[in-house]
C-alpha cells in the first residue's frame, strides 16, 4: 500500500507561545491556512502530545490537530527562524514570559501578535503596551487579534471571523493573510486601543451575565445588561482613545454576543458560579483555565475613574466579587443617579432611539456578507 505524504506547508514560519485552548486553536487556524506552525507548551508532556499524537486532550478534547503542526517545550526551538510570533499566555503572566522571550527575539523584525484579552492588574496596561515595554520593539510590529472566538467551536471548524489590529496597516494585512482559512476570516483595522478594550470589556459584561444566569434571572434581564453593557464598553473605550465604530464591530459587539450567550465562555461560567453563591476564591479554584474578566475588573474600574466614565455594570460585578452585594441584588441596568427619566443612550453619549444598535448589528452582518474584496476592514 502506498501512503500519501502530507504536503509540506508553504506559508510563513510562525510560533505560538502558549498551548491552552485558544493558543492551540489559533495554531490550528494558522496551520490550516498553510503556515509552518510550532507550538510552545510549558509542560513537556503537553508538547509531546501535540507533536506526536496531534491532540491536546486536556484543552481541546476530541479535536484532531493538523499533521503539519509541531510542538516543543523549548522556547529557543519554538522561535528558531520564525517570521511571526503569536502570544497566548494568561495576561497576568505575560510580562514574566516576555522576559524569557526577549533575548531570543533580539534582532527579529517580524510581527508579534497578542491573542490575549486582559489588562495587567498591577499597571492597567493593555497587552500590546506590555509587549512594547518588555520587548522594546517598534509598536508598528505589534498586532492584536480579537473577535467572537470561542476556541472549541473554531477548533471544530465552525465558521467565524476576527479582527487583526495594528498601528501599521502593513503589519495588520500581513497577519490577516496568515490567519485565515476556509472557516476563519480575518478583517483588519488600525484601532488597537478599541480592539483590545473590546476584548477586555466584554469579559466583564459576560461575568455579569453569568451572575444573573446563576441566580436564575431570565432573558429580559440578560438582554438589558448586554445592551447597556455595549454602551458602557463604548464610553470607556472612546474615553481612552478608541474609535466608537470599533466597539460596534467584531471586537466589540460580536465578541460581546458570543461571550455572553455561550456556556463555553470561561467568564460566563465564572459569573454563573458566583451567582450560585460560590465565593470568588472558590470560583478561582474550580476554574481549570483563566477567566480573564475576573482579573480585569479592578484595573478597568481604576482606568474608568481616571477617565471619569461611569460603569455601573462593572461596579456591581466588583461588589459581588468582593462579597459586598448579594448576587440576587445585581441590577446595574436599573441604576440611576435620581428619579428623573433618562434618555436611552445607545451610542457614545448620544440618544438616537436605537439607531446605533441597529447599525451595529447591520455592520456585523455586512462584514460577513460583503467583505471579500481584500483582507477586510472592520
Amino acid at each position: 500500500m502506498i501512503h500519501k505524504r502530507t504536503p509540506a506547508p508553504q506559508g510563513p514560519r510562525v510560533a505560538v507561545i502558549g498551548a491552552g485552548s485558544w493558543g492551540t486553536t489559533f495554531g490550528k487556524i494558522l496551520a490550516d491556512g498553510g503556515a509552518q506552525v510550532t507550538m510552545w507548551a510549558r509542560r513537556p508532556e503537553l508538547a509531546h502530545e501535540i507533536d506526536e499524537a496531534k491532540r491536546n486532550s486536556k484543552y481541546l478534547p476530541g479535536i484532531n490537530l493538523p499533521r503539519t503542526m509541531r510542538a516543543t517545550h523549548e522556547l529557543a526551538r519554538a522561535l528558531d527562524g520564525v517570521e511571526q510570533v503569536y502570544l497566548s499566555v494568561p495576561s497576568q503572566s505575560l510580562r514574566e514570559n516576555l522576559k524569557a522571550l526577549r533575548p531570543l527575539l533580539d534582532g527579529a523584525q517580524g510581527p508579534v501578535i497578542s491573542l490575549m484579552k486582559g489588562v495587567e492588574r498591577s499597571t492597567g496596561l493593555r497587552m500590546s503596551q506590555v509587549i512594547e515595554q518588555e520587548l522594546r520593539c517598534d509598536p508598528t510590529r505589534i498586532a492584536v487579534a480579537s473577535g467572537p472566538n470561542l476556541a472549541l467551536e473554531i477548533a471544530r471548524e465552525q465558521p467565524t471571523a476576527a479582527v487583526i489590529s495594528s498601528r501599521s496597516q502593513e503589519t495588520a494585512d500581513a497577519v490577516a493573510r496568515t490567519a485565515r482559512n476556509t472557516y476563519f476570516r480575518s478583517f483588519v483595522n488600525t484601532d488597537v486601543i478599541g480592539t483590545e478594550f473590546g476584548g477586555v470589556l466584554k469579559n466583564l459584561i459576560a461575568v455579569a451575565i453569568g451572575i444573573v444566569d446563576g441566580v436564575g434571572y431570565g432573558e429580559n434581564t440578560k438582554a438589558s445588561i448586554i445592551t447597556r453593557g455595549l454602551v458602557e464598553m463604548t464610553d470607556f473605550a472612546v474615553a481612552n482613545g478608541a474609535r466608537p465604530e470599533t466597539l460596534q464591530g467584531l471586537a466589540g459587539l460580536g465578541d460581546l454576543i458570543a461571550t455572553c450567550q455561550s456556556p463555553l465562555s470561561r467568564n460566563n461560567t465564572a459569573g454563573r458560579l458566583l451567582g450560585q453563591g460560590y465565593s470568588f476564591h472558590d470560583v478561582v479554584k474550580q476554574m481549570e483555565q483563566t477567566a480573564e474578566g475576573l482579573a480585569s475588573v479592578a484595573p478597568v474600574l481604576q482606568l474608568a475613574r481616571e477617565a471619569e466614565v461611569y460603569m455601573p455594570i462593572v461596579e456591581q460585578v466588583k461588589m459581588v466579587l468582593d462579597g459586598k452585594m448579594d448576587p440576587r441584588d445585581i441590577a446595574p441596568h436599573l441604576t440611576t443617579d435620581d428619579d428623573t427619566p433618562q434618555e436611552e443612550r445607545t451610542n457614545h453619549g448620544q440618544a438616537d432611539g436605537g439607531g446605533a444598535l441597529r447599525r451595529a448589528f447591520q455592520r456585523a452582518l455586512d462584514q460577513f456578507r460583503h467583505g471579500g474584496r481584500r483582507a477586510g476592514s472592520d
